[in-house]
């Protein structure tokens, strides 16, 4: 039964799913309809945003390698896979997925922060306020079961990157903790400096 959560809950993964090890993180969004501004303005361009994992040893990114984003699919311990780049975010359910195999996560890797940025966001005057029914879930890659769901439910204008949540370790077992945090980072490189 997958269990809707709130912005600043914590889940257990591993109590309540004896066996887990490869979890599916499904990341969704829709795009407000933009009007056109005129007869003769431009089609506005699709909002092109990108989920990515970071890897972090005792709460620190200690090196670019620990980034698994369109452009690095899959992580050196080959624990973190990117599922591949949506450019549109057109069609139901997840628009992006990492898949974590949580028994591969070395040891000294305590918490993976999922986020997504939007793609040339500054350039193309986009941002998180033109996102609508945005959402991170959690599946038991062993049945396709959806053990939690989070719902974006805030307005964020005017913010180009957003922290959704983060997996980590924590006394032995795996957490994951909704967060739900706008950023207004130009770049997936941006955002990974916060953790330096």
């Amino acid at each position: 039964m997958s269990v809707k959560l709130q912005k600043g809950q914590k889940v257990s993964l591993s109590k309540e799913n004896v066996g887990l090890s490869r979890i599916i993180v499904g990341l969704g969004w829709d795009e407000v309809e933009q009007k056109r501004h005129g007869f003769f303005a431009p089609k506005p361009k699709p909002i092109d945003c990108d989920a990515f994992a970071l890897l972090l040893k005792n709460g620190k990114l200690t090196g670019k390698e620990d980034i698994v984003y369109f452009g690095n699919l899959t992580h050196k311990s080959r624990s973190v896979m990117h599922m591949g780049d949506n450019l549109t975010g057109e069609g139901e359910g997840d628009d992006e997925q990492i898949m974590i195999d949580l028994n591969q996560v070395p040891s000294e890797y305590d918490r993976i922060v999922i986020a997504v940025n939007i793609y040339q966001a500054e350039a193309r005057n986009q941002h998180f306020g033109m996102i609508k029914n945005a959402f991170v879930r959690l599946v038991d890659a062993r049945n396709n079961n959806e053990m939690c769901i989070y719902n974006l439910t805030e307005n964020y204008s005017g913010q180009t990157a957003m922290l959704f949540g983060e997996v980590y370790r924590y006394n032995g077992e795996w957490k994951f903790s909704a967060i739900g945090q706008g950023t207004s980072d130009k770049s997936i490189g941006d955002f990974a400096k916060r953790y330096l």
